[in-house]
């Protein structure tokens, strides 16, 4: 098949830098006193090993929730000498005012710091030992950094209730920063004095102001020869603003969006604004006025627009004011605006509610810093993906990947991002999509999973998952799946969808798996979960989807795996079974899975003593006589007593039934069986059966096992004969039909 775009594998750089900071100990680093990572004396990294190490380092706290932070992690980039650093982006809570002072040192170019919540004014100082390299800085959504913490003079009472008191700081200038041009203020707390802390910059080349009030923007004129990108998204504009726009004649990106349901905003945008811009800004490449509303008709008349094919040439424009742009716009923001739904758009890309181009521009342009957007715009995209076709499914997938990493913990985002992901991932995409990408796909569901206890988020995430193959898609993951999923399961109040999801995906993964896996998803609680829930159903006196489920599931994880019979025993599992069987006489379903399960234990020598008890072997002799679906529990029922009769008459420790009773019964219902019966049973070893074949100890046993491996071998040849003989099974059926103990019939079988 054609080699996807997404599929090609990480560069060497991307696998060694993510290997070093999962073993920082063993590569770069040694531990002091079994606290403080160094640096090896010997090493010495260039800025684009560490600018990676850091970036990759913030991502990896981000969104792996297996990976540990450190500490000292920043102390290790403090020596310019032996690590350099040029370019670093930092995010959220991961970052403290003590990292950026370990690497006050480094000659910063580029230092992205974007809604770092923890960092105050003592970062504003650090900030200063980087002003003569720094050229482009952002403080986007850093709410406390103008913040310092005052020590009030003379401890009153309110000292204990209140140590310190949060001061903003007024006197911080640009002053110094020499070389900085590209600057994003968004979202600065009030208070500040935007025009006095920006006056000492020379030369601005790019100003974000995003989500700040400011009612006089005159003193943007001083950067007129400088300024080519300016975004004042949500700021509310008077006919003032636009005149001060219309003078920064260099600008070729201007943003003045708004989130049109986040406040009431006077401005309603003309015609005669959009004619000034274009008129005056003669250099305009992009330009965004999503979410505004048109005071008056902008559009070309409806015939006029008609003609023709589509066109993006500014000439033929549906928007009257930009037929008089020289040539299309790179980039043109509508979103959420009548605009965008017009025939001609004089834009080579334009973000709006259209069509699902328009969908993924918007996501594509505003996840980053506007998740109140791209959280509607997802949700756009999910109406696409689920009425419609999705034409652009890995770009589609790319960016609802990259929201939802990017806002772990934005609600919105994460509902509508994972109901997306259930759309773009199922049976009819399949096709397009390579196993790096639906990696990622997992990756980000089971982190939507942990950081949402959140109802809706949880159920998409568990169907999400069920568009995938299981167990074989979801092994890279498999303890924390496992993890996941049985800690929806052990939550006390349960939503009932999510619970049957839940027990479904659990069984599916305990299906077809080695036994380590099994092993290990047992010490987690699984067995404990299983019967727990088969409790809660017998208490309501339901036997649904979920209580067969639990049963299959249990089925499933004792197969060959001793330790789980063994909790399954320890646990009341016998109990719990015998109920079931009372309450529920006709679900045959039940009844084959739980003694699918019973047929396990029986196969385990220690534990089988445990079974032997008059109420036991009483049920499973009658159970031996049952057509519930077909023959498969009068079959598994006649597995638990030959594994048991196989132990010999000394074993037989109970007077009621009689041995040669159950012997009796048992041979009567193997003959009643039909030898092409279809099987509802999957056997990934025949070696419990196999034991049985040489011993004379029973007869009886030595037929079920014989007739076993008869019915799946001529039933499903091409799946069972490679394993009977792989197994050693020949020899072992040659020699049985040597021996005197066996019966005629069985010969006969086995020949």
């Amino acid at each position: 098949s054609p080699r996807m775009a997404s599929d090609s594998p990480e560069s060497l750089m991307t696998l060694c830098t993510d290997f070093c900071l999962r073993n920082l100990e063993g590569t770069l680093c040694y531990l002091l006193d079994n606290e403080t990572l160094w640096l090896h004396p010997d090493i010495f990294l260039p800025s684009e090993i560490c600018d990676k190490l850091v970036n990759e380092y913030v991502e990896l706290v981000k969104t792996d929730s297996i990976f540990e932070p450190h500490e000292s992690f920043f102390t290790l980039f403090s020596d310019p000498r032996s690590t350099r650093l040029a370019r670093i982006h930092l995010r959220e809570q991961i970052v403290q005012d003590q990292d950026l002072e370990a690497i006050r040192k480094q000659d910063l170019v580029e230092l992205y710091l974007t809604n770092c919540e923890k960092l105050t004014a003592k970062s504003l100082q650090t900030l200063v030992s980087f002003s003569h390299t720094l050229i482009s800085l952002s403080l986007f959504g850093c709410c406390n950094i103008f913040y310092e913490e005052e020590n009030p003079g003379g401890c009153e009472d309110d000292c204990l209730v209140n140590p310190t008191r949060q001061v903003l700081v007024k006197d911080f200038t640009f002053e110094g920063f020499s070389r900085l041009r590209f600057l994003n203020l968004g979202r600065l707390i009030e208070g500040v004095n935007v025009e006095t802390l920006l006056r000492p910059l020379a030369s601005l080349a790019a100003l974000d102001l995003s989500g700040i009030q400011l009612n006089d923007v005159g003193f943007l004129t001083q950067w007129k020869d400088s300024l080519v990108s300016l975004v004042l998204y949500n700021m509310d504009l008077s006919e003032e603003h636009i005149q001060v726009i219309a003078q920064l004649r260099k600008l070729r990106h201007l943003d003045i969006s708004r989130d049109h349901l986040s406040s009431y905003y006077k401005f309603k945008l003309t015609r005669r604004v959009l004619n000034l811009f274009v008129e005056n800004l003669v250099n305009l490449s992009s330009l965004d006025i999503s979410g505004h509303t048109m005071l008056e008709n902008c559009t070309i008349p409806s015939m006029e627009e008609k003609m023709g094919q589509t066109s993006i040439e500014p000439a033929k424009s549906s928007i009257a004011p930009f037929r008089g742009l020289k040539r299309p716009l790179q980039f043109l923001g509508l979103f959420e605006t009548s605009l965008c739904r017009l025939m001609h758009i004089p834009a080579y890309k334009v973000s709006g509610d259209k069509n699902e181009e328009q969908v993924l521009n918007a996501i594509e342009a505003y996840t980053e810093h506007r998740p109140e957007i791209t959280s509607r715009a997802i949700n756009l995209l999910f109406d696409i993906a689920r009425i419609e076709r999705c034409s652009q499914l890995l770009r589609a997938l790319q960016l609802v990947i990259t929201a939802l990493k990017c806002h772990k913990d934005d609600k919105n985002i994460q509902v509508t991002g994972s109901a997306a992901l259930f759309y773009l991932t199922n049976s009819e995409y399949r096709m397009e999509q390579s196993v790096k990408l639906r990696r990622q796909v997992i990756q980000v569901v089971l982190n939507g999973m942990e950081s949402y206890q959140e109802v809706t988020v949880q159920r998409n995430c568990c169907l999400t998952l069920c568009n995938f193959s299981i167990p074989e898609e979801l092994e890279f993951q498999y303890r924390r799946v496992n993890e996941l999923l049985l800690n929806i399961l052990n939550q006390s109040r349960q939503d009932e969808s999510i619970q049957r999801i839940a027990v479904h995906l659990c069984n599916a993964l305990v299906c077809q798996v080695d036994n380590d896996h099994k092993e290990a998803v047992g010490k987690m609680g699984f067995v404990m979960t299983m019967l727990k829930l088969i409790q809660k159903k017998l208490a309501d006196k339901t036997c649904d989807q979920v209580m067969e489920f639990s049963w299959s599931a249990l089925w499933n994880i004792t197969d060959e795996t001793p330790d789980n019979c063994e909790m399954f025993l320890n646990y009341s599992g016998m109990k719990l079974f015998l109920e079931c069987l009372k309450e529920f006489p006709e679900k045959q379903e039940l009844h084959r899975n739980m003694l699918g399960l019973l047929g396990n234990v029986a196969e385990v020598k220690e534990l089988r003593p445990q079974l032997m008890t008059s109420q036991f072997i009483s049920v499973f002799s009658n159970l031996l006589e049952s057509k519930a679906d077909g023959i498969e529990v009068s079959y598994n029922a006649c597995g638990v007593l030959s594994h048991i009769m196989f132990d010999g008459p000394e074993a037989w420790g109970i007077c009621e039934p009689h041995r040669e009773e159950v012997v009796k019964r048992m041979w009567a219902a193997i003959q009643s069986w039909d030898i092409n019966s279809r099987r509802n049973i999957n056997y990934r070893s025949f070696e419990p059966i196999l034991r049985l074949l040489p011993q004379g100890i029973s007869p009886v046993s030595q037929h079920w096992a014989t007739w076993a491996l008869y019915n799946l071998v001529s039933v499903y040849p091409d799946k069972y004969c490679p394993l009977l003989i792989k197994e050693g099974g020949i020899p072992l059926l040659k020699d049985m039909i040597k021996m005197a103990s066996a019966r005629q019939e069985t010969k006969e079988m086995a020949r």
